[in-house]
């Protein structure tokens, strides 16, 4: 069978994702970029500024609140949730009667919209009526109280995402052969001995996947602290991602806003690069 050596024909086969790449990837990353270095207002002209915005920013105290707030947030958030995950991937993958309809509802969550989620657990958070003050018997202010209000947004953000994480993990689990297991076991290993030394080893590439995108995840939320709290009580609540959306929509400085995303990018780039150079040694990927 003949075959083409020629390059196009390698370029044709890339070409869609290429495209893909670079008109949703590249190009908005430039373009946000280009105009972090404006004063270009929503409903207004605007003039080239150079790092203006940038130093208003590093000056400023609400883009650092912000970082604390979203990295208070992730550390409250993507741990519990990998954890809880692991813990139900487990229980799948026992194929214990009827993990198949509860596969179906631990994902149910992350499927659903992170606004309607929001304002379901609105409900359920709500001082006077709500059915977690009704359970409890007693009146808790938790999206009001400063030192409520972010761990109950957490919480929200753990509910989601713990059945997404379960699949990966149970996905995980089914490539570890049960034939590691059975000579762990006949050399005396106990559950936990065999699950720091085997299964936590092996599941480093589906730890080092989830861990990046769910970091990525929770610098990015927005949906779901929109709809509990906005930002507030005083901004203990005020994530990155409201911070650009307040200052692009409500204050009208797009030029800040898109200064704002180009510093997160480069949060998150900086973030990827540990989290691969952490994982690149300690990833085993045959497990034959």
């Amino acid at each position: 069978m003949m075959r083409s050596r020629s390059p196009w024909t390698a370029w044709l086969l890339v070409a869609p994702a290429t495209i893909g790449v670079v008109a949703f990837i590249l190009l908005p990353v430039l373009v946000a970029f280009g105009l972090s270095l404006t004063n270009w207002q929503l409903v207004g002209g605007g003039g080239f500024v150079g790092l203006e915005n940038y130093r208003a920013l590093l000056t400023g105290g609400a883009l650092l609140n912000s970082l604390v707030v979203t990295a208070l947030f992730t550390l409250m958030s993507v741990p519990v949730a990998m954890a809880l995950g692991l813990l139900l991937a487990m229980q799948l993958n026992r194929a214990l009667p009827g993990a198949g309809v509860f596969r179906v509802i631990v994902v149910i969550p992350w499927v659903c919209a992170p606004l309607a989620i929001g304002v379901v657990f609105s409900w359920i958070y709500q001082p006077s009526y709500g059915a977690l003050n009704a359970i409890l018997g007693r009146r808790v202010e938790w999206l009001t109280d400063p030192s409520l209000a972010l761990p109950s947004v957490a919480f929200v953000a753990i509910w989601q995402a713990a059945g997404y994480i379960a699949l990966f993990y149970q996905a995980g689990l089914q490539k570890i052969p049960s034939s590691i297991y059975e000579a762990a076991e006949l050399d005396g290993a106990g559950p936990l001995r065999r699950l720091w030394s085997i299964t936590l080893p092996l599941l480093r590439p589906t730890t080092f996947f989830v861990a990046l995108t769910q970091i990525v995840a929770s610098f990015q939320v927005f949906d779901t602290v929109y709809a509990l709290t906005g930002g507030g009580p005083g901004r203990r609540t005020e994530v990155i991602a409201s911070l650009i959306y307040s200052e692009a929509f409500t204050s009208y400085r797009m030029g800040r806003a898109s200064a704002i995303a180009v510093i997160l990018f480069v949060i998150l780039a900086l973030v990827a690069i540990v989290q691969q150079r952490y994982f690149s040694s300690r990833i085993t990927y045959d497990m034959s």
